[in-house]
C-alpha cells in the first residue's frame, strides 16, 4: 500500500471543506459488493460525509432513476457498465459534475466528452469466457475458445449466463455479438447458446461465482472478476474469445435533481482519484482504472493483449438500440423458456 501522497492530502483537504454542505449521501453502486462497501467506508473516513450505499445491477438502476425522474431518491450512481450511464445522460436523468477529467486516461475522457460531463469513465472491464477446469476435465469436455464454441452440444446444461434485461454484463455480451456477427446472425447464435444454458441470473457477476464454486461449468463475464476468483484459488481459467470481444467503460454519474450536488461532486472526485482507485486491490478489484497513476495488479487484464472489437458506445449506448435489442432478446431468446432468476 502506498504512503499518503501530497495529492492525497490536498484531495482530503478539499473533501473536508465540502463536507459541511451535506452530511449524508445516497449512492447506488453497480460494482461488486465488497468494493461498494470499502469505498463507502473510506469516503466517510476521508470526508466526514456519511454514505447510504445500495448495490444494484445497472439495468435495475436505470429503471429506478427513470421511475424517480424529478424526485430522485439517490444522489450518485457509481460503477457498472457504461451503456446505461450513456442512456441516462441522453435522457437527462443525470447532470454534469464539472469535475476535471484532464488527468484521466483517454477512454475515460471520451465518455465525459460524449455526455458533456454527465458520465465519466471510472474503469474498463474486458468480456471473457470462464470455465471450471476440474469439471471440464471430469466431464471430458473441450476447452471453449470462441463464442461459437458455446453452441457445442456437449455443453448442454453446462453454461450459466446473466439476463441482459437486468445485467449490464449480459447486455455488453449481447451488443458485442451483434457488432461481431451482425444482428440476425448474433440472435441465431444466442438462440443456439440458450439451449445449453442452465440458468440466467439477474447479476452479471453471479455466473462466474457459480462456476468457481463448481455449481456450473462455463460462464461469461468480465475478466477482472474472473481474475479475482482465480487468485482466491478456485480451479478456473479465463478465455478471450477467438473472434474478438467487447468491453465496458464503467462510469460514475450524478443524478439530475439531487439536493446534495456538492457532496455528490465530492464523491465523483474521490472515486476518480488515483489514491481511491488503488485501494480496490484490497478487495480483489482487478479492472483497469481510469487514473493512470492508480496501482494495478500484474495479473489484471491488459487491453493491449486482448483482441478487442471497436465497441460502438454511441450506438449501443442509445435508448433506442438498447430497447430494440432487449425486446428482440425477450421475444426470440427468453420466450424459449429456461431458468430465469427473478
Amino acid at each position: 500500500m502506498k504512503g499518503t501522497s501530497a495529492s492525497a492530502i490536498a484531495l482530503a483537504a478539499a473533501l473536508m471543506a465540502s463536507a459541511a454542505s451535506a452530511q449524508s449521501l445516497d449512492v447506488v453502486c453497480s460494482n461488486e459488493q465488497a468494493w461498494c462497501d470499502l469505498m463507502a467506508q473510506n469516503f466517510r473516513i476521508d470526508t466526514g460525509i456519511d454514505v447510504a450505499m445500495v448495490r444494484k445491477s445497472t439495468g435495475e438502476v436505470l429503471a429506478q432513476i427513470r421511475a424517480e425522474a424529478g424526485n430522485p431518491k439517490v444522489d450518485v450512481w457509481w460503477g457498472g457498465t457504461g451503456d446505461p450511464h450513456l442512456i441516462a445522460a441522453n435522457e437527462g436523468l443525470t447532470t454534469a459534475s464539472g469535475v476535471d477529467t484532464s488527468e484521466l486516461l483517454g477512454w475515460a475522457q471520451n465518455m465525459a466528452d460524449m455526455t458533456e460531463g454527465r458520465a465519466i469513465g471510472a474503469h474498463v472491464g474486458l468480456l471473457g469466457i470462464f470455465y471450471n477446469t476440474e469439471l471440464l476435465a471430469q466431464k471430458g469436455m473441450p476447452v471453449p475458445s470462441c463464442w461459437r464454441d458455446l453452441t457445442r452440444p456437449e455443453y448442454a446444461g453446462e453454461i450459466t449466463l446473466s439476463n441482459p434485461q437486468s445485467s449490464g454484463t449480459a447486455y455488453t455480451q449481447l451488443a458485442t455479438l451483434v457488432q461481431l456477427f451482425g444482428e440476425d446472425e448474433a440472435f441465431s447464435l444466442l438462440g443456439e447458446i440458450a439451449r445449453n444454458v442452465n440458468q440466467n441470473t439477474r447479476s452479471g457477476s453471479a455466473p462466474g461465482r457459480m462456476v468457481a464454486r463448481g455449481e456450473s461449468t462455463i460462464s461469461v463475464g468480465f475478466m477482472h472478476d474472473m481474475v479475482n476468483l482465480k487468485k482466491q484459488g478456485f480451479p478456473v481459467e479465463i478465455v478471450s474469445p477467438c473472434e474478438g470481444t467487447g468491453y465496458e467503460t464503467g462510469a460514475v454519474s450524478i443524478i439530475n435533481g439531487t439536493p446534495n450536488f456538492d457532496a455528490a461532486k465530492v464523491w465523483v472526485e474521490y472515486v476518480l482519484s488515483a489514491e481511491a482507485q488503488s485501494r480496490g486491490l484490497e478487495v480483489g478489484v482487478y479492472n483497469i482504472p481510469s487514473h493512470p497513476a492508480a496501482t494495478t495488479d500484474p495479473e489484471a487484464p491488459d487491453m493491449a493483449s486482448v483482441k478487442l472489437i471497436d465497441y460502438d458506445f454511441a450506438t449501443y449506448g442509445s435508448s433506442e438500440m438498447r430497447e430494440h435489442l432487449l425486446e428482440r432478446w425477450g421475444v426470440e431468446i427468453r420466450s424459449q423458456g429456461g431458468n430465469f432468476e427473478e
